[in-house]
């Protein structure tokens, strides 16, 4: 949802005005109308508009870390992409100079379509049979994904597959202690637990890291086409499973957690929408794969989000953004650690509370 730029993440139009025109992006130099989008918790994006011709722009939130925030390999993910994959946006300049913003940024096309927010599923008052249209295309375009055949893209060097399981543990977990502001005793016992329990073995493929309903860009309402998607800035090769995993734990469903129902809630909660065993099961179905148990993969998802939500938190209470809507988040960041736990405890991925 578009919204006037937030007191403290503004833009200079002039400088913008100068590097659009500098770099062949616009005819004539005028002064940009700029505005921010509201949804995403992480990088910050713009419509950039001049007349009738739009830009989006991404980067990097004030205090982030920079390896989760790299301007550079986003823009680099996307233009290779784009060759081969007809569901990303097209790019057109990467940008470190620190004198036109404070932080690097790239500039891409504005994708036009539907992205599912909550708000805009209210505003659509879309059904259950359109949901299950929906939700088949969203799985299929993610398997889609996972079996693009990242060397021939050449994305070769974006990852490195072997050993990528034991470093997200690693990593997220070292994170989390680094933005931790309360104990969170579930989080100690959940990293413990992921540290005891990593599967033998893993495949490797293109992953998003972030595949979920408001990062995808629907033609229309009639759910035959999905335009981009969108928020490239975790992509690498790693693990599917590992990817699935996450976007299984944003799958909330109508009986997950009160706390998450009211602030992390998904249009996946609406019915229609298949269970979060369901997606694990049509998916395996779609990739001729077998999975013995999911628990691992949903826990991780889980502690995932917990320790970006708890990052976030974090930049909100040493001052670093103003954004109201991040105040709460580290309560956020506990219930997803609890039902971490809860999944554990009752070896399943849903009906935990």
């Amino acid at each position: 949802m578009l919204q006037e730029v937030r007191k403290g993440e503004e833009l200079d139009k002039s400088k913008i005005s100068n590097f659009f025109f500098e770099n062949n992006l616009i005819p004539n130099k005028i002064e940009p109308n700029i505005q921010q989008y509201s949804n995403g918790y992480s990088n910050l994006t713009y419509l950039i508009s001049f007349d009738q011709r739009n830009f989006v722009l991404r980067c990097p939130p004030k205090g982030a870390v920079k390896k989760g925030h790299d301007m550079h390999r986003e823009f680099r993910v996307l233009s290779k992409l784009s060759d081969s994959f007809d569901k990303v946006p097209k790019t057109f300049i990467y940008n470190d100079d620190l004198n036109i913003l404070d932080s690097p940024f790239y500039v891409m096309e504005k994708i036009d379509g539907i992205i599912l927010t909550g708000q805009e599923v209210k505003k659509r008052k879309i059904k259950a049979k359109e949901f299950d249209k929906i939700s088949k295309l969203w799985l299929e375009t993610f398997v889609e994904l996972h079996s693009l055949d990242y060397k021939t893209i050449g994305l070769d060097n974006l990852g490195k597959p072997i050993g990528y399981v034991d470093r997200q543990i690693e990593i997220w977990s070292k994170q989390y202690y680094v933005a931790k502001t309360n104990e969170i005793e579930t989080a100690d016992k959940v990293i413990k637990w992921l540290y005891k329990n990593k599967p033998k073995s893993s495949d490797s493929s293109l992953i998003h890291n972030d595949y979920k309903y408001d990062n995808v860009v629907f033609r229309d309402q009639n759910w035959d086409k999905i335009n981009s998607i969108l928020d490239w800035e975790m992509c690498t090769i790693g693990d599917p499973l590992m990817d699935l995993g996450t976007s299984i734990a944003y799958w909330t469903m109508s009986n997950d957690h009160p706390l998450i129902l009211n602030g992390l809630k998904s249009p996946t909660v609406f019915e229609g929408n298949p269970s979060r065993s369901k997606i694990v099961e049509l998916y395996c179905k779609q990739t001729n794969s077998k999975i013995d148990d999911f628990v691992f993969y949903y826990v991780y998802g889980l502690f995932k989000i917990a320790v970006i939500v708890q990052q976030i938190f974090f930049r909100f209470n040493k001052g670093l953004t103003r954004d109201k809507k991040f105040s709460n988040l580290d309560k956020y960041a506990k219930v997803l650690c609890d039902t971490a736990w809860q999944s554990i405890q009752k070896k399943q991925i849903e009906n935990l509370f």
